[in-house]
């Protein structure tokens, strides 16, 4: 028996079962990781019931509006000793955070209720929701509706609908103001700020060229009547955009009166139906995939920071594979292979374990400050003192992933290199190809799956790092995207937003936490869907290339 259970163990198929079962709980923990992520995510964009409360608090009854954001089960015992001004006799005691909105008005936005104070719950289908450019949410209901301070003699129940018609035409102006600051205006800017650059770089060279100057001049002035043109536009929008307003009720009977240019949306989630959910759902959706954040970025959307990151990858990418692949190929190709080849392998091995944060401090040492520095005195002496190279911007921080991440993608071609027959090379060059013509029309595109395969790593781990580019490049809000339609088209030397540092930042800096709770599930779960797509892509591109290259590998 005992040898039989000693065979049973050499035959390694404990191993194989103990291998396979560990695989299977590190899938079980990843799958159920990213389903929690997904589900308090995109849980947060659905429609949720507003609730009129009358609640006894501590003996005042008080009434309350507002959405269920967390219910949970807590001790009785817990809460009597927190002294909460009054005692518990169950065991266990319901408590729910609710979010009332009206931070203008109370002062905070959510409020801990528990279920034996809720005296009476209602469900009022005229309740009202706000969402502002400020002060968050607003809870409410619709009492009257205002053109030019003037009362719109309008029936109770054609409130609403006088108020979406009105709603849509402040959408419209606002796409317009939009428009014209963000790209007309913004383009002005631009072209004024390369003339003042274009003089400053004539009077540090010392030329006394009156015919540009003139140039620069009448250009100048053509800009600045454009500017002037825009401006009055601009003013006769926002005067007709703050025309409207209305007069809500909060719960505690108070009015206000709120501008329809400070509403982005209106909604009333009591009297919607399934469908109307599910499309108003998709529509929250889409509006925090492709808006910009507001509000220290708890509110809004967080389409520059999915750009961003994006992009960073991508120009990550196109650096690190060209110098890994070179790389890989003198190791195993043209090195003399000895003591100092194995210490360099060594080398990019231990690379590939150093902290990431060491990178971004290399980064901003050599890149930033010296590489950056030296261009902008070279090359941009005009704009100085403001640095243009010299700061942190989208390249250096691509710069920087590309040297964390090329020992990654060194060792994988290396390993790649290493799985071709000699018999393949010895073929090549016995046909009459030089070495060269080997390397570039046989080794490397059979190589190219195990080059793919080191990239698809290094994306895995450029996407999500975040220590290095606080240091580099990522900042909080990035006033402009690194690619517009002012020439030269793509600007590297802008600083840009980052999935990972976004979530950092409204996970632990921002000011309001319990509302920027569920857009941190939602955020992380947009990086995990980009790092996902940018994987497959390479990985299709691997197969693709394994496919075709099989029969030169038989």
């Amino acid at each position: 028996m005992n040898t039989e259970k000693l065979g049973f163990i050499k035959s390694g198929t404990p191993w194989v079962w103990l291998n396979a079962g560990a695989v299977s709980i590190s899938m079980i923990m990843v799958i159920g990781l990213v389903v929690l992520i997904a589900v308090r995510g995109l849980g947060h964009f659905w429609p949720k019931t507003i609730w009129e409360i009358d609640y006894n608090d501590r003996g005042n009854l008080i009434l309350l509006l507002g959405e269920r954001s967390i219910v949970e089960t807590v001790s009785a015992k817990q809460l009597n000793a927190s002294g909460a001004g009054y005692q518990f006799e169950d065991e266990f005691v319901e408590r729910t955070l609710l979010k009332i909105g009206n931070r203008d008005i109370y002062g905070v936005d959510f409020k801990l209720i528990t279920k034996p104070g809720e005296v009476e719950v209602r469900k009022p289908k005229d309740a009202i929701l706000f969402e502002r450019t400020q002060w968050g949410n607003f809870y409410g209901y619709l009492e009257s509706i205002e053109e030019s301070e003037t009362q719109i003699p309008v029936a109770a129940d054609k409130l609403w609908q006088e108020l979406q018609t009105r709603m849509s035409r402040v959408d419209e102006l606002r796409d317009q103001i939009h428009q014209i600051e963000k790209f007309d205006i913004g383009r002005i800017n631009y072209q004024l700020e390369k003339l003042r650059l274009q003089k400053r770089k004539l009077e540090l060279e010392g030329i006394n060229d009156k015919q540009a100057e003139t140039d620069i001049s009448q250009g100048r002035d053509q800009l600045n009547q454009d500017y002037e043109v825009l401006k009055n536009e601009l003013d006769q929008l926002y005067v007709s955009i703050a025309r409207d307003r209305v007069l809500m009720r909060v719960a505690n009977g108070q009015q206000k009166y709120i501008r329809l240019a400070d509403v982005v949306k209106a909604s009333k989630p009591n009297a919607m139906g399934f469908g109307t959910k599910l499309m108003h759902y998709f529509v929250n959706l889409k509006d925090f995939l492709t808006d910009d954040p507001r509000e220290a970025n708890t509110e809004g959307g967080i389409f520059p920071a999915i750009f961003g990151t994006v992009m960073m990858v991508l120009l990550m990418s196109v650096i690190v594979t060209p110098f890994g692949v070179v790389a890989a190929i003198y190791l195993r190709e043209y090195a003399k292979q000895g003591f100092v080849t194995r210490l360099v392998r060594i080398s990019v091995n231990n690379l590939a374990g150093v902290p990431s944060i060491v990178y971004g401090v290399f980064g901003l040492g050599f890149f930033v400050y010296f590489v950056g520095g030296n261009i902008d005195q070279l090359f941009f002496p005009e704009a100085l003192p403001s640095p243009t190279f010299g700061s942190g911007g989208l390249l250096w921080a691509s710069l920087t992933l590309a040297l964390l991440t090329v020992p990654v993608v060194i060792v994988a071609t290396e390993e790649g290199l290493a799985r071709i027959p000699s018999a393949v090379r010895e073929g090549s060059l016995a046909l009459g190809a030089t070495k060269a013509e080997t390397l570039w029309r046989t080794v490397i595109p059979m190589a190219s799956p195990a080059m793919m395969t080191g990239l698809i790593l290094a994306v895995a781990r450029a996407a999500g790092e975040v220590a290095p580019l606080m240091l580099v490049g990522a900042v909080k809000l990035a006033p402009s995207l690194p690619v517009d339609l002012n020439a030269p088209f793509i600007h590297l030397e802008r600083k840009f937003m980052h999935l990972g540092f976004h979530i950092y930042d409204v996970g632990f800096q921002s000011p309001n936490v319990e509302a920027a709770r569920p857009l941190v599930y939602a955020t992380a779960l947009i990086l995990v869907a980009v790092i996902i797509l940018l994987n497959l892509s390479a990985i299709y591109i691997r197969n693709h290339l394994r496919e075709k290259y099989r029969m030169l590998e038989q």
